[in-house]
């Protein structure tokens, strides 16, 4: 395990010995000069990158080192909601959720809402990112409104989710508390334009910002997931200094020297010339479950694109797959050893965990569960780790592993940064627009004509959506 070279914290470490053709032979492995091949494509991904850092949709490159005032303003915000709420409440979508959630469940207590205020010195924290009714009024039946704070996340002030949450609740603490209402809502959005910067202006809310070069799902490092992690005691700077040290750790536009830029041409390898359209995500750990899901929308949503830059038709992209060590060795793992080759599996390790769990003696008489005796938890799960990553070795089946030397905010900065990195570098190299999501968009203006937007895109998606073909009854049973 090395160190960063301007600090003296280990990073994490990528480990593709068991994609490579000297462990899992020709037939199924990567060959070195399949990689090598793309060194040039690599170097121009990369100087691409490097050239437009902090302008376009590339302002997440920057925000370990643009956010000092930013990062003063959370912390003492963070401080003041300590003191006055029970309670904060993110309300946001995607990358305005997915982010927060990922980064509360590596860094907090896994049981955080259960500990006493006295252990937890912590607001209790809930994400609201869906619109399910029985949800938002779950939420609403184990919370105080007038111990709590509201953080609304949007960029737009548009998003259909989010502010259909803010009318239930601004409404609730209407009804509840009257005049100050206003003091429970802090907003998370675009300085100058949507609809909620101009709420938040009407009504005088604390406002924090998001940068317009940043998009949502490579948010994390800025208010929209540093407010959330500040205010539940996360250490935000040491965050932004693994976001920095990766940054320096993958500055080489050689390859075998950028783990960040090695991994994007392995994966635009395996995706355009090995037929490799599925990415398996495992931690083993439960407190990386939600980096899973973060990744999720990261790879899929930047990479899922059906046209190139010059609109030359490529429908490119990996699905990726959600998974738990070891709980899914008992859920999925049947399909990735015997199933289609059309996966990679990355497996997320942890070197050090947090806890260590000792297993007792006992049922002596059971040879079979005898044996775990002495042992620990921290043994088993790697055990594990390595008993599927050799299955699917023996399967001929490509895995990788990146490991944590423990997880803190310093290594969960650097994961953050890597596969934001990582997932700019393949968009280059499959020449499409990563930061944008036509398709979602589509999904949206539909949603809104079916509750009738009047505004003209969305009659006119009405009319389209009339003039579809007509279910039939004989294919609904």
């Amino acid at each position: 395990m090395r160190n960063c070279e301007t600090c003296p914290a280990p990073i994490i470490e990528l480990d593709i010995n068991h994609l490579m053709s000297d462990m899992l032979g020709e037939k199924h492995g990567l060959n070195r000069s399949q990689i090598d091949k793309h060194s040039d494509a690599a170097v121009k991904a990369f100087e691409n990158i490097q050239a437009n850092r902090g302008s376009g949709w590339l302002g997440w490159m920057q925000l370990h080192i643009n956010q000092d005032d930013v990062v003063e303003d959370i912390l003492l915000t963070a401080d003041s909601i300590r003191k006055d709420f029970k309670t904060f409440v993110l309300l946001g979508i995607g990358g305005s959720a997915l982010g927060p959630i990922a980064v509360h469940q590596a860094l907090n207590h896994l049981h955080f809402n259960e500990l006493s205020d006295e252990k937890r010195k912590s607001p209790r924290f809930y994400v609201e990112d869906n619109v399910d009714p029985e949800r938002m009024q779950a939420l609403l039946d184990v919370i105080d409104l007038r111990t709590t704070c509201f953080n609304i996340i949007t960029k737009s002030g548009a998003t259909a989710e989010t502010m259909s949450q803010y009318l239930i609740v601004s409404e609730a603490l209407k009804k509840e508390i009257g005049k100050g209402w206003q003091k429970h809502i802090i907003a998370t959005t675009d300085k100058e334009k949507g609809n909620l910067i101009k709420l938040a202006k009407k009504e005088g809310f604390k406002t924090f910002y998001i940068p317009s070069t940043v998009g949502g799902r490579f948010s994390q490092l800025s208010p929209v997931g540093l407010l959330a992690a500040a205010v539940c005691g996360i250490d935000i700077r040491s965050m932004l200094g693994g976001a920095s040290c990766m940054d320096q750790t993958c500055c080489s536009s050689d390859i075998w020297k950028n783990p960040a830029l090695l991994e994007a041409v392995v994966q635009f390898v395996l995706m355009q010339e090995m037929g490799i359209n599925i990415h398996v995500m495992m931690p083993y750990a439960d407190s990386l479950k939600y980096m899973a899901d973060w990744f999720s929308q990261l790879w899929a949503e930047s990479l899922g694109k059906n046209i190139t830059r010059k609109g030359v038709p490529i429908n490119v992209g990996q699905t990726p797959v959600k998974a738990l060590g070891v709980t899914d060795q008992h859920s999925q793992l049947q399909l990735y050893t015997e199933g289609p080759f059309d996966k990679v599996i990355t497996f997320l390790k942890v070197e050090k965990f947090r806890s260590k769990t000792v297993i007792p003696h006992g049922c002596e008489e059971f040879e079979d569960v005898a044996f775990l005796g002495g042992k620990s938890h921290n043994e088993l799960i790697e055990a594990e780790r390595i008993g599927t990553e050799y299955a699917l070795l023996r399967a001929g089946r490509m895995s990788q592993t990146i490991t944590l030397p423990v997880v803190n905010a310093h290594t969960i900065g650097q994961l953050i940064y890597f596969f934001e990195l990582v997932t700019a570098y393949t968009g280059e190299l499959l020449d499409i627009d990563a930061f944008n999501q036509p398709g979602v968009e589509e999904s949206k203006i539909a949603s809104y004509a079916v509750l009738g937007n009047t505004a003209e895109k969305y009659q006119k998606k009405q009319d389209e959506m009339t003039d579809s073909p007509s279910e039939k009854e004989q294919y609904i049973l």
